[in-house]
């Protein structure tokens, strides 16, 4: 070996890079039960401040064809470089690290923060509100838009005022308790869901015993309130409604299985049987028709819905019919009780002797209704779930007005 005056005998070091390639953070690996050391090192300050940014879709959440990534980067003395920039898609709560800086590659856990949740609000016109958002208004508002031309109908004509006051009042509460009742038992689910996490019981507004008290208070006026001033029928016909949907809906077919909507659907038809019985003091085969048909219209109604959060619903392992079966078979589903729904409308126009002015909207609202279920079929999409969702809504409210019209003209 030839030795060169002023050569080295050491061989010559490898050149080091002073940039470290980029963390990254596998999005399909499983949460590990190691300690987050790399976690515990950074200050609360420094962790928020290299929180990232993410974009996220408005459906769809992270995964699949609907991916968000943030990119941040930690002070060097952090990360034991300068620049050390960190990419990485927040999809579990807790993720993988894989340091590859040096040349080694050291896996470690972090636990990603809790989200922060917002202080329930104080002072009393927040309490009061947190109160009423137990009773859910707008599902009883739909409610009482059946309730009234029923009773037009039973009476032939614009029933007694008082009775149909106190039937409302009566109904509202009945309805409001039932939903308080409906929010203390699914208090687990709502925390996890992130259309309900806003709800006076995740917040922490108001507590688990008030609610429950303020629904069982309601009740009893509910059903007080119709006795001694209407009728016992419309008083029991109120108050089972609301024990089906707390014991049977809530408490068991909800968790249990798919077809928990269409059997629970029962209790939201009862409000007609409550019109009527309160007009009338008994039932027959025209208020047993409009039962059938707002039991099979809450299906399709509700289920439109629920394709748009299947992945609320999946998240809360609740077993609505688009998470434990595909949107397509949904849809065919939606279309076959948007059929069953207008042929009971159509048998109750025969039974109570409906005029044109019902027949009318019952045929070109029916058919739109109907035509829009279609649609979802050969398109199933989340959009167009809305739209029958929706309309479904319009459809109900248009019936229910044209046969109190068709009364009033006629």
């Amino acid at each position: 070996m030839e030795v060169q005056v002023g050569q080295s005998l050491h061989p010559s070091p490898e050149p080091v890079s002073l940039t470290a390639p980029p963390l990254t953070i596998p999005t399909a690996r499983a949460p590990t039960d190691r300690p987050a050391l790399w976690r515990k090192k950074l200050p609360e300050a420094v962790w928020a401040q290299a929180r990232p940014t993410v974009a996220r879709r408005e459906e769809g959440g992270i995964g699949n064809d609907a991916r968000a990534a943030g990119e941040c980067r930690l002070p060097a003395r952090f990360v034991g470089r300068r620049t050390q920039p960190l990419t990485f898609v927040p999809v579990v709560s807790h993720v993988s690290v894989v340091s590859n800086a040096g040349g080694l590659s050291v896996p470690t856990t972090v636990k990603a923060p809790p989200a922060r949740v917002e202080p329930a609000p104080t002072g009393l016109l927040a309490r009061v509100g947190a109160f009423v958002a137990l009773t859910k208004p707008r599902i009883i508002e739909l409610l009482l838009i059946t309730t009234v031309p029923t009773m037009v109908v039973a009476a032939d004509g614009w029933p007694s005022t008082k009775v149909l006051v106190v039937t409302l009042v009566g109904g509202t509460l009945s309805a409001g308790g039932a939903n308080a009742a409906n929010m203390y038992l699914d208090r687990d689910i709502d925390a996890v869901m992130r259309r309900t996490a806003h709800r006076p019981l995740v917040t922490g507004a108001v507590s688990p015993r008030a609610a429950l008290a303020f629904a069982a208070t309601l009740e009893a006026m509910a059903f007080l309130s119709l006795w001694l001033m209407v009728n016992f029928l419309s008083a029991a016909l109120a108050l089972s409604a609301a024990l089906f949907y707390v014991f049977v809906y809530t408490a068991v077919l909800k968790r249990l299985s798919p077809q928990n909507i269409v059997i629970g659907g029962a209790a939201g038809a009862v409000p007609v049987l409550v019109g009527w019985a309160a007009v009338r003091g008994s039932l027959g085969w025209a208020p047993l028709a409009l039962f059938a048909l707002v039991f099979l219209w809450t299906p399709p109604h509700f289920w439109a819905l629920a394709i748009r959060y299947r992945e609320d619903y999946a998240k809360a392992k609740v077993p609505m019919m688009p998470v434990v079966r595909s949107i397509e078979r949904t849809s065919r589903q939606i279309l076959a009780y948007s059929v069953a729904t207008i042929g009971a409308s159509v048998a109750f126009g025969l039974l109570a002797h409906m005029h044109w002015v019902y027949w009318s909207v019952a045929v070109l609202a029916g058919a739109a209704f109907v035509g829009l279920c279609a649609k979802l079929v050969f398109s199933p999409r989340v959009a167009l779930a809305m739209k029958v969702f929706h309309w479904s809504i319009t459809y109900l409210s248009l019936l229910f007005v044209a046969m109190a019209l068709d009364v009033v003209v006629h």
